[in-house]
């Protein structure tokens, strides 16, 4: 038997769990360890962006204002069992038995591929500087591979004096969770663990095991575990641009994406695998934006040789910049539609709709709706964001009030498919406008271009080719 089992064999099953990071991804796998283990720590820093946390998970209530089915209740139950804390106090991470990592981690530098590891750097030097034998530690983020094995145990090693894989347990388990969804998707979802050696891939499968319901544990090296996290949201990615470029194919050649897309998708059968998603109005989010630039960063510090086509760019790298560039597009769709209404950027209204970058979320981290907002400003345009889950983003203030956003607005843009704005009619959004002829530019597909033509607007939407140059009504 190794040191490390004989550790976990004396020290026994896991009770008391630690979770760092109470955000999208925290939150829930704290309320749910909750409810399996005996008492959960949910570490948040008491700062003045998030320290307000603490205190609102101690009253059972939720921070995240978006709509997420079992979460509050989830919360309310652990915290009147008694079963889950949230604190800024890091040094509690001494009498737990296993402690995860969910904290963000972006790239400062894309095109070098150097990442922000400084959040993540003071959660892992938090966890070492309190940590005992026998613990197991588990990175939930995403994270250029290699990551756990080097940088986590070095600073483990360093903090603690411990041997990662002999004195205490070391795993990476990503998060697969869609906002929308948490408590389903950590659930249902297959969990991914991957230790630095087989004694702390066991321990974490002891961990993850109680929350799963229909999800099934799935055990590989950590570097694997690590490539897969990145790999799976690079081919979303991937698969998004590959319908955004169709999209910007069939604008071009005035023809409707969405047929084509129900031509494509209806060929089934034995072999025949597609995932065919959605073009929009780009892709926001904390993960698709950043997780290639981890894969690719993986590729680069293995100090292997890469055999790949001389002087091509990577393909995933390439499917980024479509994606980036959607944005961009819907600007020219509107500066198109401006001209066709014979106005200019300068001076007119807009009426943006939508900052979260998913449907019926307040989650607006890097959002599609920011570089949109920034060119239009930047080109004289007076806009008005309207959300009905984000309150402000830093300086910027959101309405919540969609009437008084599109009174006299010259153009209104579409860029979150929320809820709301499934049902929005034709004949009232013209007459707060107050134009002969409004401007709508659909970004997500979400109104009938047809029953909008025929009020008068000058429609332009993704993709929609055989609509964007109708006879103006």
């Amino acid at each position: 038997m190794s040191r490390l089992n004989e550790i976990i064999k004396k020290k026994g099953p896991i009770r008391k769990v630690g979770v760092i990071g109470m955000g999208y991804v925290g939150i829930p796998s704290a309320v749910l360890f909750a409810e399996k283990f005996d008492f959960v720590w949910g570490f948040q820093r008491a700062s003045q962006s998030s320290g307000y946390k603490i205190e609102m998970l101690n009253n059972g209530i939720s921070p995240l204002k978006g709509e997420e089915p079992g979460l509050e209740d989830l919360i309310k139950k652990v915290r009147s069992l008694g079963k889950f804390e949230s604190t800024s106090d890091f040094s509690k991470i001494k009498d737990v038995d296993a402690v995860t990592l969910a904290i963000q981690t972006p790239f400062k530098d894309k095109g070098e591929l150097e990442p922000d590891f400084g959040a993540l750097e003071e959660g892992i030097r938090q966890i070492g500087k309190h940590l005992n034998e026998g613990v197991l530690v588990v990175l939930e983020s995403t994270i250029t591979p290699g990551t756990t094995k080097d940088f986590a145990a070095d600073i483990l090693k360093e903090e603690s004096g411990l041997i990662p894989g002999e004195d205490f347990a070391l795993a990476h388990a990503p998060e697969r969770v869609m906002v929308g969804r948490l408590i389903q998707n950590i659930q249902e979802h297959d969990r991914i663990v991957g230790g630095i050696n087989k004694e702390s891939t066991d321990r974490a499968v002891e961990l993850y095991s109680p929350v799963l319901t229909k999800g099934k544990i799935i055990s590989m090296d950590s570097t694997a575990a690590e490539v897969t996290k990145t790999a799976e949201n690079t081919f979303r990615d991937l698969q998004i641009a590959a319908m955004n470029e169709l999209a910007l194919y069939c604008e071009a050649m005035r023809i409707n994406v969405y047929d084509v897309r129900t031509g494509i998708d209806s060929l089934k059968g034995e072999g025949i695998t597609r995932a065919v998603l959605f073009p929009g109005a780009g892709v926001g989010g904390h993960c698709l934006t950043k997780d290639t630039y981890h894969l690719e960063r993986g590729v680069k510090i293995s100090g292997s040789k890469l055999d790949y086509p001389a002087d091509s760019e990577s393909l995933y790298v390439l499917a980024r910049k479509i994606n980036d560039f959607m944005p961009t597009h819907m600007y020219n769709l509107t500066r198109e539609a401006l001209t066709r209404a014979g106005k200019k950027f300068k001076g007119s209204k807009i009426a943006l709709l939508g900052w979260a970058f998913l449907n019926n979320s307040d989650d607006m981290r890097n959002t599609p709706s920011q570089p949109y907002y920034d060119m239009m400003t930047k080109a004289g345009a007076q806009v008005c964001v309207h959300d009905p889950y984000v309150y402000e983003d830093g300086n910027l203030k959101i309405s919540q009030d969609i009437e008084e956003c599109i009174k006299g607005a010259a153009a209104i843009v579409i860029f979150t498919g929320h809820k709301q704005y499934l049902n929005l009619k034709a004949s009232a959004l013209k007459k707060s406008t107050g134009c002969p002829h409004p401007i709508i530019i659909d970004g997500r597909n979400v109104i009938d271009p047809d029953a909008f033509i025929k009020e008068g607007f000058i429609y332009k939407g993704i993709g929609r080719g055989d609509k964007n140059n109708h006879n103006i009504m």
